[in-house]
C-alpha cells in the first residue's frame, strides 16, 4: 500500500469517522481518499476551532477528536487549541504535516519545527521516521491519546505521504484500569468506616471512567454529599438528593459549608486543582483537619496540591466499586447521623437556592453605578438591559433535557457556575485550566458533530464571541445546528474587575462597542435573537432550541446585558499599585 493508506487505514481501525481542518496540499494525497474511507474533513473558518471542536467531540464521545491542518501557519494556528485540550484531558490526536524532508532547514515556504510547538500540551509526539513506519506512529498516536486521557501529535513530512511500503495495521490496544493497590484500597475502607461526616468530591475522572452510577452508590452506602469538582458540574447528577453543587469560582455556597464539616473526604477522580480549591463567596472552606483520600489514574497527581492521607492510583469507577464493596456488610459510625446529614444537606442547598433566588443583580458599588447609569439607556431594540444574574437564572429553568453546554472565559460565564446544574455526564465542557477566550463556540460544535441527538448551547461573552462568531460560517456551511448565548455587556468584563478593584476604575482597553451580533449572524446564514426583556429570555432559549432540533437552524441569542460585574477570579492575583515616579503618583 502508500502511506497514504496506511495512514487512513490506521484511522479507520480506530474509529475514526470525523475530522476537523481546513484542507492543504501538505496531506491532499490522504486527503483524497478520506471519504472513500468513511472519514468525513469537516472544514472549519480557522484552525484553532477545529482543534476545540476536536476538543468537544473527545469529551462528548469518549473517542478521539482528530485535527489536522496545513503545515507551518495551519498547525500553529492549533497550539491554544491543544492546549485547552490538554488541560481538559482530552484524547485529542493532532496531525501535523511538516515541510518535506528534502527542504527541511532551509527557511522553505510554510516551514516550521513543529514538534517544540506542542511538547508543553501532548502526552506524546509521533514523528514518522520514514513512509515504512506511518502505520506504527499512526496507531501509536491514537493508542496513547487513550491511555494517557490527553493529547497526542502525529507529525508527518509531508513527503512520506508518497511511495509504497508494506504495511501491517496495528490492531487498537486499549488500557483495562484497575481498582488500584489492596493495601490502599484497605486503608481507605478503613477510615471510611470511622468517619463521622464523609464527603466526596466527583471530578472529571469520574465522567472519563463512566463512573456516575458507581459514585451514586459509594455516596449512598456512606450518606455522603457529593460536591462537583470545579468545572465539572455533569460529574454527579443534580437530581440526586445527595447533589450539592460545584467547588470554586462562583460555585455553590452549601456544597462549600458542607466540605468544611468533612473529616473524611474522598477525592475521586480528581487532581484537586488549586482553582478548584480556593476560598469563595468569602469562605475559606477546605477542611485543615480532614483526612483526604485521592483516586486518580495519573499517580502524579496523587498528593500534589493537597496532603492527603491515602493515594489510590486507580481507575475511579472501578475503585469507587471496590470501596463500596468493602463497605457493604460493615456497621459504619456515620450510620448513625445518616438521617440528620440527610436533613443537613437538604437545609443548606435550600439555603443557597433562596440565596440565588433574592440575588437578583451584583452589589458591590461599581455594579450598583452601573446599574443606575444603565436604567435609562436603550438597547438596539430599545428595551432595557438585564441582570446578567436574573439572566442565568431564567436560561437554567428553559434548559432542555439531555442538554449539552459549554462556557468561555469571561466575567458572566464564571458566574453562570452557580446555574449549570446536569443530570448526565458529558454534558458540560469548559476551558478548564488553560481558560482561553474562544473555546466555548467551536467545541459545542465539535459536541454536537459527536451527538446531534442531544441539544447544544454555548455561552460566551461579547469579547469571547469575537474570537469565535467566525465559526457561525462553519454551522451554516456543513449544518451543524448549535445555540449560542452571547452575554452582550460591551466590556472585557473578568479583567476590567481588577480595574476596578485595584486601579481606581482607570480603565484601559477595556470597552467593547459592538454591532448586533444577531444581524451579523443573519447575514452569516444563521437565526439571530435579541433579549432585552427579562421575560424573554426562557422562550428566546426554547426557541432556538425547537429550530435547532427541528430545523437544522444554528441561532445567535444575543442578550443585552448591564455592565455589572461578579467577584473577580481570584483576590490574591494582584497587588496594590505602587509609583515611585512623580510622573505616576496619581495612579494608585
Amino acid at each position: 500500500m502508500t502511506p497514504s493508506e496506511a495512514f487512513v487505514e490506521t484511522m479507520v481501525a480506530n474509529g475514526v469517522s470525523e475530522m476537523f481542518g481546513i484542507m492543504g496540499s501538505a496531506f491532499m494525497d490522504a486527503m483524497d481518499i478520506f471519504a472513500p474511507a468513511g472519514i468525513r474533513l469537516i472544514p472549519v473558518v480557522h484552525e484553532q476551532g477545529a482543534g476545540h471542536m476536536a476538543d468537544g467531540y473527545a469529551r462528548v464521545s469518549g473517542r478521539h477528536g482528530v485535527v489536522i491542518g496545513q503545515n507551518g501557519p495551519g498547525i500553529s494556528n492549533c497550539v491554544t487549541a491543544i492546549a485547552a485540550a490538554y488541560w481538559a484531558h482530552s484524547p485529542v490526536v493532532i496531525v501535523t504535516p511538516e515541510a518535506g524532508t528534502m527542504g527541511i532547514g532551509l527557511g522553505g515556504f510554510q516551514e516550521a519545527r513543529q514538534l517544540p510547538m506542542f511538547q508543553e500540551f501532548t502526552k506524546y509526539q509521533g514523528h514518522v521516521t520514514h513512509p515504512a513506519r506511518m502505520a506504527e506512529f499512526t496507531g501509536r498516536c491514537f493508542d496513547r491519546a487513550m491511555a494517557e486521557m490527553g493529547p497526542t501529535q502525529l507529525n508527518i513530512p509531508r513527503d512520506y505521504f508518497y511511495g509504497q511500503i508494506k504495511a501491517e495495521i496495528p490492531r487498537p490496544q486499549r488500557l483495562d484500569r484497575g481498582a488500584g493497590g489492596e493495601a490502599r484500597l484497605n486503608e481507605a475502607a478503613e477510615l471510611l468506616a470511622q468517619a463521622k461526616f464523609p464527603v466526596i468530591i466527583s471530578g472529571g475522572g469520574v465522567v472519563m471512567a463512566d463512573a456516575v452510577e458507581a459514585c451514586k452508590a459509594l455516596a449512598e452506602r456512606l450518606g455522603a454529599p457529593v460536591v462537583n469538582s470545579y468545572l465539572h458540574n455533569d460529574s454527579f447528577p443534580a437530581n440526586h438528593p445527595l447533589w450539592c453543587g460545584p467547588l470554586g469560582y462562583q460555585g455553590s455556597k452549601a456544597a462549600m459549608k458542607l466540605l468544611a464539616q468533612a473529616d473524611v473526604v474522598v477525592a475521586l477522580g480528581s487532581r484537586l486543582g488549586p482553582f478548584g480549591t480556593l476560598p469563595q463567596h468569602g469562605l475559606d472552606y477546605w477542611p485543615k483537619n480532614a483526612k483526604i483520600i485521592q483516586i486518580d489514574a495519573d499517580h502524579k497527581m496523587l498528593g500534589l496540591v493537597k496532603k492527603i492521607s491515602v493515594g489510590i492510583c486507580g481507575d475511579a469507577k472501578a475503585a469507587a466499586i471496590a470501596l463500596s464493596q468493602r463497605l457493604a456488610e460493615r456497621t459504619l459510625v456515620c450510620d448513625a447521623t445518616r438521617a440528620a446529614r440527610a436533613d443537613q444537606i437538604a437545609t443548606e442547598k435550600a439555603a443557597w437556592e433562596k440565596e440565588l433566588d433574592e440575588w437578583t443583580h451584583e452589589r458591590d458599588p461599581y455594579s450598583l453605578d452601573m446599574i443606575e447609569e444603565q436604567k435609562h439607556e436603550k438597547t438596539f431594540n430599545g428595551g432595557q438591559y438585564l441582570h446578567p444574574r436574573q439572566v442565568l437564572r431564567e436560561l437554567e429553568k428553559a434548559m432542555p433535557e439531555d442538554v449539552m453546554v459549554s462556557t468561555d472565559i469571561g466575567n458572566i460565564n464564571s458566574v453562570a457556575n452557580s446555574y449549570l446544574r446536569f443530570n448526565k455526564p458529558r454534558s458540560f465542557f469548559a476551558a478548564m485550566s488553560w481558560g482561553n477566550c474562544g473555546y466555548a463556540f467551536p467545541t459545542i460544535i465539535g459536541a454536537k458533530v459527536a451527538a446531534p441527538h442531544r441539544p447544544a448551547i454555548s455561552y460566551a461573552g461579547d469579547g469571547a464571541w469575537g474570537m469565535s462568531l467566525m465559526e457561525t460560517l462553519t454551522c451554516v456551511r456543513h449544518n451543524i445546528p448549535v445555540t449560542a448565548v452571547v452575554f452582550h455587556n460591551r466590556q472585557w468584563g473578568a479583567e476590567k474587575k481588577n480595574q476596578v478593584d485595584f486601579y481606581n476604575r482607570r480603565f484601559v482597553a477595556g470597552e467593547l462597542e459592538s454591532p448586533s451580533f444577531a444581524n451579523i449572524a443573519r447575514a452569516m446564514g444563521a437565526e439571530g435573537i435579541v433579549v432585552d426583556r427579562l421575560e424573554d429570555v426562557g422562550p428566546a432559549l426554547k426557541k432556538a432550541i425547537d429550530l435547532q432540533m427541528n430545523h437544522g437552524k444554528t441561532t445567535i441569542i444575543e442578550i443585552m446585558c448591564t455592565r455589572e460585574l461578579g467577584d473577580p477570579f481570584r483576590r490574591d492575583a494582584l497587588s496594590k499599585p505602587v509609583r515611585m515616579l512623580d510622573k505616576y503618583k496619581d495612579y494608585v
